[in-house]
């Protein structure tokens, strides 16, 4: 997200959307990568003077939305943000219903689970159930994917209308770096290939050694409403074992469909939903 400087003149309602904004990004610069951030930093990645960031974040604190590390002085995300997102994630019926499914699904295939959902251009993580072994790929509550290639981003792109994905991608919405006509149309076939095989994979095209397998979970209209999703280190998926996962896979999102009440659309046709965006 791109802050903007507070106006001094003009509409009252726009300076106080531009100070919404801004605080709005600052908590964004936040990630599980790089959980300890300074001022500078902040200020430096959404373009604000640092005295405006300062103020941003001493609210913040007092809100208990952000803490100072004792030892380096940085900022940390702080506990106030969960009485704020508490009653959100206690009403998102798909994570309650998912847990144990996840749960199981971590038991049969040794690997982390996790349940995504969509924002309209990016998947984000709800629920998590880590991997027992030493070595292991995690998908931390809150994390936000918006990489074509990504499985779980693929996964909701495929109920896209076309027109809505093309204009995802060629907008930059959904990162797709080298994105030509020709790329376009094959990520499009992509997509009609996933919907087919029931589950869509990334095997090590965002990160070398991880592996990606997603399924989508339906609601009671056929709508994809979630995905599960299957992060797993890439030496222990042979393309043999990438079958079996992706099988496993849809076979969870289709008991937390089935728990929802839910069903799957009928059965696609040659390719995806054509409707206007």
């Amino acid at each position: 997200m791109t802050a903007t400087e507070p106006e001094t003149t003009g509409n009252g309602d726009s300076k106080g959307a531009s100070v919404i904004v801004n605080a709005i990004a600052v908590l964004r610069t936040f990630t599980a990568d790089e959980p300890l951030l300074g001022v500078t930093e902040i200020a430096n990645r959404v373009g604000l003077h640092k005295s405006t960031v300062s103020r941003i974040l001493a609210t913040f604190e007092q809100e208990h939305l952000v803490e100072r590390d004792a030892e380096t002085r940085r900022f940390r995300l702080g506990l106030g943000l969960i009485a704020v997102a508490g009653p959100l994630l206690a009403e998102l019926e798909e994570r309650r219903v998912a847990y144990p499914v996840l749960r199981e699904l971590s038991e049969q295939t040794g690997e982390t689970s996790a349940l995504m959902v969509w924002s309209g251009d990016e998947s984000i993580c709800v629920e998590q159930i880590a991997s027992h072994h030493q070595i292991k790929h995690t998908t931390p509550l809150g994390a936000r994917y918006n990489d074509a290639l990504s499985a779980s981003v693929q996964v909701f792109l495929a109920r896209e209308p076309e027109p809505r994905v093309r204009s995802l991608l060629t907008s930059g919405a959904i990162s797709c770096p080298g994105l030509d006509d020709s790329s376009l149309d094959a990520y499009l076939v992509r997509l009609k290939d996933d919907i087919r095989r029931g589950w869509a994979v990334n095997y090590g095209e965002t990160s070398l050694d991880e592996v990606g397998l997603a399924a989508p979970v339906f609601d009671h209209r056929g709508e994809v409403v979630a995905a599960v999703l299957i992060p797993a280190p890439r030496f222990r998926v042979s393309q043999d074992r990438l079958q079996a996962l992706g099988e496993a896979c849809a076979a969870a999102a289709a008991k937390v469909t089935a728990r929802l009440g839910g069903r799957p659309p009928a059965a696609p046709g040659p390719g995806l939903r054509q409707g206007a965006g």
